[in-house]
């Protein structure tokens, strides 16, 4: 168990050195307000003047005080040593030899305690000034000693409520901020010293220790000034643990006074009258109080809470030793052979790229698709489904189909459908699927510059040690990137462009169309020639009106009759005979109107001259203009279908081939061209500014790391229990 406190101390050693906090190592944590007597206890424990004293503010930064017990075989080691060092000079102490070394002034060795208390001051005065400021920043001081027990204290500034000389306004904020900073560590012993001349109900220690250790579980109370207390009252309900209770116990001191100070009274000398005056004052509790009895507490305390924490002391280290290992890795290591560094860098940021592509990238991104499975989603998914969206008639209505078909007719008026009509009509249709497609081109080069910075954040961390050389990564590839776009673009617009140049209608996709179309069309008008009823038999009473209208649809039928005569003579003739669907009934019955009779209304069917009169938008077509309107919007809708799905295959092809293939294929021809030149090779492998230092603290870190994990290491198994 003894060989425990003297671990944490070379574990405190090795991580001074380096400065860090990370690891949170066993101590005593002494704290209470000012003027309460806490510098005056670790005097006693040490049994010597090193402290500076005095009233108000004297304690203005952290101590951490080693003291280190050592037996008179150590002593003549180090006697010799000594002997060796200070060329045969001996330095000896009063009652032994003892002396005190300080982390900032290395390895020099102090043999007169005053001069200890000297360095303090000044140390305390180069820091925090020397009008009563405070600073965080510890002192490592470290005593040798045959007459001291192997303890870790660590000495505050006390609470202090109203700000003096150069202190500032904030200073109770900051001393309270500097106390929890120490005492919230869950592997500190907090020492809460308390006058006994004041209440123990309004001891800023205990109250400051009850905040970070609810519990009380690793609170020690020290009485202190038990001389000092009014005349007729005593601390025995206090240290009795009847007033406050406090789980470590309550442990009573006498201090020195200042008087007793300034006539230069011995610690030794003082530790005997107090030993007099707990036997007179209280008899009953002398043996459970005093300085003796504080330091053996002290130390068998904080040999049980190493003993507690040095399990998951020890994982703790063994972590941040493979955290900063890892860390230290992806720093690098310092740059010899630049052409070769410059040439490996690019060679892995390509194959990296590539790799993304591919889909064969050592890092692999749960959070969302990237590389190659995010354009694969882009062809099949985004521009798949939005090319589905485009209706095959989006912006046509009938009586714009109707219009186109007597557009192209001309003066004259037409026996059947205008073939122009239909192919005008198409590529109107057919000229909307190239924004969907140039967008494909878009949504991929987009995919292409973020595979960029993908490999710079994931697959190439060397990149980020050199700042110029990722930058000019990137800006050669958005480059490239660039320069591929508009021969991409051309591309997918000259796909697009074939389609418009040549309306193959012999298709044979749209041969079968339109001879499944031929079929329902002849099923259709075999129907309605079914339906139609017997010629009628004029009537005398039927209006002169209502004649006419029958006589119109008998001839009207047989005008249907011969036109489909003339459709089975032209439909030998292949793709041609679409036009022949039609029938062409509204023109005999256009011929066998008598001329005399006034035109009548639209609504009544009669023929309106459609040059004359604006053709209303909801008027209703004839049985005629239905067909032809059906016809050229299905003729549409089948071709339409056709190029669609042209365009969806041909568009991903050209875009994988003009861009995404030439990038890989190209990437690190062009990279080596642009960027492999002996001009660019020290700017371009400089360093970030920050990278060399941060470099240096880890390997330091991981150093100290390693060389904890030794320390731990040498104690046996034994030693923990």
């Amino acid at each position: 168990m003894e060989a425990l406190i003297p671990v944490i101390n070379k574990l405190q050693d090795v991580f001074n050195t380096v400065g860090a906090d990370i690891i949170q190592l066993p101590q005593i944590v002494v704290v209470g307000t000012q003027s309460s007597g806490k510098s005056s206890v670790l005097e006693s424990l040490v049994g010597r003047d090193i402290l500076p004293r005095g009233t108000g503010v004297v304690t203005r930064r952290p101590l951490i005080l080693q003291l280190v017990h050592i037996d008179p075989e150590d002593r003549r080691k180090t006697n010799e040593e000594n002997e060796s060092k200070r060329n045969g000079r001996l330095c000896r102490g009063i009652e032994g030899e003892e002396w005190g070394k300080f982390l900032h002034t290395k390895n020099k060795i102090y043999m007169d305690f005053e001069e200890i208390r000297q360095e303090i001051e000044a140390e305390t005065d180069r820091i925090s000034g020397i009008n009563k400021g405070i600073s965080d920043e510890p002192i490592h001081l470290k005593i040798f000693s045959p007459h001291v027990v192997n303890l870790t204290l660590v000495d505050l500034p006390g609470i202090t409520k109203v700000p003096v000389g150069d202190q500032p306004k904030d200073i109770e904020i900051q001393i309270r901020e500097l106390i929890l900073k120490y005492i919230s560590n869950p592997n500190s012993i907090i020492l809460a010293v308390t006058a006994a001349n004041t209440d123990m109900a309004t001891s800023e220690a205990l109250k400051v220790a009850r905040e970070v250790d609810p519990d009380g579980r690793r609170t020690l109370a020290v009485v202190t000034k038990l001389d000092l207390m009014d005349a007729g009252t005593d601390a025995m309900d206090v240290l009795m643990g009847r007033v406050i209770p406090v789980k470590l116990g309550i442990i009573g001191v006498v201090n020195r006074s200042q008087l007793d100070i300034n006539q230069k009274k011995s610690v030794a000398d003082s530790i005997r009258d107090e030993y007099a005056f707990l036997q007179k004052k209280y008899p009953s509790l002398a043996n459970r109080n005093g300085t003796k009895f504080l330091a053996r507490t002290l130390n068998r305390l904080l040999m049980h809470h190493i003993r507690d924490c040095l399990p998951e002391l020890k994982t703790r280290i063994n972590v941040l030793a493979a955290q900063y290992q890892s860390l230290l890795n992806s720093y690098g290591e310092p740059v010899d052979d630049k052409s070769a560094t410059l040439l490996q860098l690019i060679t892995k940021f390509a194959a990296e790229y590539c790799n993304t592509i591919e889909g064969t990238a050592k890092y692999i991104e749960t959070a969302e698709l990237c590389g190659g499975a995010r354009i694969c989603y882009i062809f099949h998914e985004t521009f798949g489904r939005t090319l589905e969206s485009v209706d095959p008639l989006g912006g046509l209505t009938t009586i714009d189909v109707l219009t186109a078909i007597r557009n192209a007719t001309g003066p004259r008026p037409a026996l059947f459908v205008p073939e122009v009509s239909f192919e005008l009509l198409v590529k109107r249709q057919v000229k909307r699927l190239e924004e969907p497609s140039l967008r494909c081109v878009e949504l991929v080069h987009e995919e292409m510059q973020r595979i960029i910075q993908h490999c710079s954040n994931y697959s190439t961390q060397e990149l980020l040690r050199f700042p110029k050389l990722h930058d000019a990564i990137v800006e050669v590839v958005t480059s490239l990137l660039r320069k591929r776009l508009p021969v991409t673009n051309e591309m997918v617009h000259n796909l697009v462009a074939i389609e418009l140049a040549y309306i193959n209608t012999k298709h044979p996709d749209f041969a079968d169309a339109c001879g499944l179309m031929n079929n329902n069309l002849e099923e259709q008008r075999r129907n309605r020639l079914r339906d139609l009823p017997p010629a009628v038999p004029r009537d005398k009473s039927l209006s002169p009106t209502e004649s006419l209208a029958l006589e119109g649809e008998a001839t009207q039928a047989a005008a249907s009759g011969a036109q489909s005569a003339l459709v089975s003579e032209q439909g030998d003739g292949g793709m041609g005979n679409w036009r022949g669907m039609l029938r062409k009934g509204e023109e005999g019955a256009d011929r066998t109107m008598p001329q005399s009779l006034p035109p009548a209304s639209p609504q009544r069917g009669y023929a309106v001259n459609l040059l004359d009169v604006p053709v209303p938008v909801s008027r209703k077509l004839s049985a005629r203009e239905q067909r032809d309107c059906e016809v050229i919007e299905r003729l549409i809708k089948s071709y339409f279908l056709i190029v669609r799905k042209n365009i969806q295959d041909s568009v991903p092809k050209a875009v994988m081939h003009f861009l995404v293939n030439h990038v890989k294929d190209c990437l690190q021809s062009e990279l080596v061209g642009q960027l492999y030149k002996t001009t660019l090779l020290n700017d371009l492998l400089t360093e970030s500014e920050d990278m060399a230092q941060r470099r240096n603290e880890a390997a330091d870190m991981l150093k100290a790391l390693q060389k904890a994990s030794q320390v731990i290491a040498e104690i046996r198994e034994t030693h923990l229990w």
